[in-house]
């Protein structure tokens, strides 16, 4: 059973894939085991690694009895990996060694256990990026991805929004018991929106179901209307638009600093900065943006020049406030 890697954005839909895979696989009795499935970004330090590949009893402070592991769990079964990207160096490396040979050491254990499962594993970012910058280990990405598939984000997939629509109203019906319909007029004027261009779907399929199921909450009677889909509508719009903000914020500091120097930044500095950009590129002045920054601090003091303090902290990272303002 090779690997398969299933690439795209957050909420493409990898998840799902593998669980009708696990299912096809399973009804052509070429699995009997279980479907076992871990964000990778879970797995941190010696907890992460005794979760996935399991531990003996004592192998570390409580450890009060031993525990088989994911990879264990997934015995003749399949196992889904998302997120592989996430897992840390050491966690790739014993990965590698259970694909290759079908058995791994467990935590605390001086003997290998076996496991023999179909992985299949799922990531948003360029693994292959990540192996030319040292995240990510070159051999076990030639292991995984000896079939890859490519999920495009659902704004590129229209033809997919109206079956998953009625599926997302399907599963609402399923889940709460209360059957919901939506009238036609309702039903155009949301497919209209959402296979247009102005849908962003930056959460892609998780995006779609959070709006079925809101409008399927506040549906009087049951029942979609114009109003519900109206109002879920610029409530889309509203929450893309901060999100698209943040986004450019993010790739403008990438075009000005490099990537490099940006993924070398503190979380704190890189918000900090994120917002910094943002509130320069709305002003349409040095001063403007040196008092929209330092207001708080500008009312408390009598005499601040705001326009210099704004141009000291972006020295700190040798920006310029031309840059900024005329970046694309």
């Amino acid at each position: 059973m090779e690997p398969i890697l299933l690439a795209g954005p957050t909420g493409a839909g990898k998840s799902h894939l593998a669980k009708r895979i696990y299912e096809l696989k399973k009804f052509r009795n070429r699995l009997s085991g279980n479907f076992v499935e871990v964000n990778c970004a879970t797995l941190r330090g010696e907890n992460g690694m005794a979760a996935l590949f399991g531990h003996t009893k004592g192998a570390f402070t409580g450890a009060i009895a031993a525990r088989p592991g994911l990879l264990k769990a997934a015995d003749d079964g399949l196992l889904f990996l998302d997120e592989i990207g996430e897992l840390g160096s050491d966690e790739q490396a014993m990965l590698l060694r259970a694909i290759e040979e079908k058995s791994y050491l467990p935590v605390g254990a001086d003997q290998p256990v076996s496991s023999n499962f179909q992985l299949i594993c799922g990531s948003n970012r360029d693994l292959r990026a990540e192996c030319g910058r040292g995240n990510f280990r070159e051999d076990l990405l030639a292991r995984i991805n000896l079939w890859t598939f490519n999920l495009p984000g659902l704004r590129e997939r229209p033809e997919d929004i109206e079956p998953n629509f009625d599926y997302e109203l399907e599963r609402f019906t399923a889940k709460t018991g209360t059957r919901i319909t939506i009238n036609k007029e309702a039903r155009d004027k949301f497919l209209q929106f959402a296979e247009s261009r102005q849908a962003l779907w930056s959460a892609n399929f998780r995006d779609l179901g959070g709006a079925v199921t809101r409008m399927a909450t506040l549906a009087p009677e049951g029942r979609i209307t114009v109003a519900e889909v109206t109002e879920e509508i610029a409530g889309l719009k509203h929450a893309w638009k901060e999100k698209d903000t943040v986004s450019q914020s993010s790739e403008i500091l990438e075009q000005l600093l490099g990537e490099e120097n940006v993924n070398n930044l503190d979380l704190f500095d890189l918000k900090t900065l994120e917002v910094v950009v943002e509130v320069c590129r709305n002003a349409t002045s040095l001063a403007e943006a040196g008092r929209t920054l330092f207001q708080v601090s500008r009312q408390k003091k009598k005499t601040v020049n705001d326009s210099d303090r704004l141009l000291k902290y972006l020295s700190k990272y040798n920006l310029s406030w031309r840059e900024i303002s005329t970046a694309d």
